[in-house]
């Protein structure tokens, strides 16, 4: 008994340990090894604070018709093509031992405990989109394009 207590307590600490490995900090971007992407490390409507190392400022909940045009200005401020992600990138964040917000606040501060935008439509009903939720950790397909959620971006390399 106490022999598989200590391979399941030395599996939970080889699994924290590879999600840590995921991530590298580059200021106000993070490099995503294990999806080779750049996440803006902070929520649209935020900005990166150096000094604090953290997400200051209010998020802003957008539809997807909004997402376009902030996803113009970021491409604009921040150089290069940004995106949303797609539902397994978004998923790929989640931190399952984490408590609320499930994510690694290390690396993403400052997230909502709420569903956030993908650009992955949902296959059996083409008016909704994927979402992954920070607060359960789980994914959902219950919005409509109009409403308005908060927005993670990525850039490919």
């Amino acid at each position: 008994m106490k022999y598989f207590l200590f391979i399941m307590m030395l599996s939970l600490i080889m699994s924290a340990k590879a999600s840590y490995a995921q991530f590298v900090s580059e200021e106000h971007f993070i490099r995503d090894l294990r999806n080779n992407l750049y996440w803006y490390r902070c929520s649209i409507g935020q900005r990166w604070d150096a000094p604090t190392k953290s997400c200051t400022g209010t998020l802003t909940k957008l539809n997807h018709e909004q997402i376009k045009e902030a996803i113009q200005q970021a491409n604009s401020q921040l150089g290069g093509e940004w995106r949303l992600p797609t539902l397994e990138e978004l998923e790929s964040l989640i931190c399952k031992e984490c408590a609320a917000p499930k994510i690694r606040q290390e690396f993403f501060p400052n997230i909502s405990r709420e569903a956030y935008w993908t650009g992955t439509h949902n296959k059996w009903n083409s008016k909704m989109y994927w979402t992954v939720n920070f607060q359960t950790g789980f994914r959902y397909s219950r919005f409509f394009a109009y409403q308005e959620l908060p927005v993670l971006i990525v850039q490919d390399p």
